[in-house]
């Protein structure tokens, strides 16, 4: 379902009063160091800092003239630009990059202002296709969040308010969301990353409602599948669990604050049965690297030996073991996940790299 063009001038009065900042963050920590890691049992050796550093010129390398990265294996169609820069620059944020610090300040600066004036008056991204738009939407207000949390930079606030009241006001009955903002229905995969973007720019001090993010959590629970810890992928229509959606849905109940429910230990004993799995030749799952995505954060933030564990099997044994190394520059092939139809080795690249540099703790949102 799409906003009619009443409902988006209601939304784009809505947008105007309702763009209220709460108190501002303290400023963000020095640059020139890596913080304290969240666990010292985990840590970047220097293989895998060789790696990472090598994925991050990849990626520099494959920033277009307009700021973004493409979300296409063919760059004249790059269908996804909003999502992709999104995942991209949470690549070099993990790595200590903001728009005014660190090595790839200039291309966080310039994947920034891609976003930002791709906003439209009504709070929406202009993305070429709109087909799943709210996956976008999500990503992109996560990204922006977490920039201005760190900087406060004032050219951000008024904008990324209108993309947080976007997602505040297309969130539907169940308690979730969908493909548009507004949909009748909902499922996990498009409910988990506004719900992240709603937290993020909660933490940054964005207003959003408590109860906006109460109802969402709600549904995510809806979803679980019996005693089984994993997570369906519509509530409205219960069907069998899977790695990713259950990946997702652990991810999201830490990040509203549910570190130690119990559903996130069921949700992670699930994940890890595939995990386990990820040395095997053989090895296949649905959906890679956006359940590895969420697979890494959710047990980055649970922390202890299911960190350890998730990092020493995927990440430093299958990451670590599928790389494309070319000179100083290394990437992951789109061939790893057979879901990719075509969407090229930024996303994969961005994804592991993430995932490989979430031990230097750099991301407030991923921290207890």
């Amino acid at each position: 379902m799409i906003f009619s063009s009443s409902a988006l001038r209601c939304l784009a009065v809505m947008l105007a009063v309702g763009s209220i900042l709460l108190g501002a963050k303290a400023p963000a920590a020095p640059q020139d160091e890596k913080p304290i890691q969240a666990d010292d049992t985990v840590k970047v050796d220097a293989g895998t800092e060789t790696v990472i550093n090598g994925a991050l010129k990849y990626l520099a390398a494959q920033q277009l003239p307009d700021g973004s990265w493409s979300g296409d294996k063919d760059v004249s169609t790059n269908k996804y630009p909003v999502a992709m820069t999104s995942y991209v620059m949470m690549a070099f944020m993990a790595n200590g990059n903001l728009p005014n610090a660190g090595v790839y300040a200039k291309n966080v600066k310039n994947g920034m202002q891609f976003l930002l004036d791709n906003i439209q008056a009504d709070g929406m991204f202009r993305e070429k296709d709109p087909s799943h738009y709210m996956y976008s939407h999500g990503l992109a207000t996560m990204v922006l969040s977490e920039i201005y949390g760190e900087t406060q930079d004032p050219a951000i606030r008024t904008k990324l308010n209108h993309a947080v009241l976007l997602i505040v006001h297309g969130q539907n009955p169940e308690g979730g969301w969908r493909y548009q903002p507004g949909s009748k229905d909902a499922d996990i995969s498009v409910t988990v990353p506004q719900t992240v973007a709603l937290c993020a720019a909660k933490r940054a001090g964005i207003a959003v409602p408590q109860a906006t993010i109460d109802r969402a959590v709600a549904y995510i629970k809806k979803c679980e599948v019996g005693d089984t810890g994993g997570y369906c992928y519509m509530a409205s229509k219960p069907g069998g669990p899977g790695f990713a959606r259950t990946s997702a849905a652990i991810y999201a109940l830490q990040i509203t604050g549910l570190y130690d429910d119990p559903m996130v230990k069921q949700g992670s004993n699930y994940v890890m049965k595939t995990v386990g799995k990820a040395t095997s030749p053989d090895f296949h799952t649905e959906w890679l690297a956006y359940g590895s995505y969420y697979a890494g954060v959710a047990h980055y933030l649970i922390g202890g030996d299911g960190w350890k564990n998730y990092y020493q099997v995927f990440g430093q044994g299958y990451i670590l073991h599928h790389v494309t190394t070319n000179g100083e520059l290394s990437h992951w092939d789109q061939s790893l996940d057979a879901n990719s139809k075509g969407i090229g080795s930024n996303w994969c690249t961005a994804v592991f790299t993430t995932i490989l540099s979430l031990p230097y703790g750099y991301l407030p949102l991923y921290q207890r």
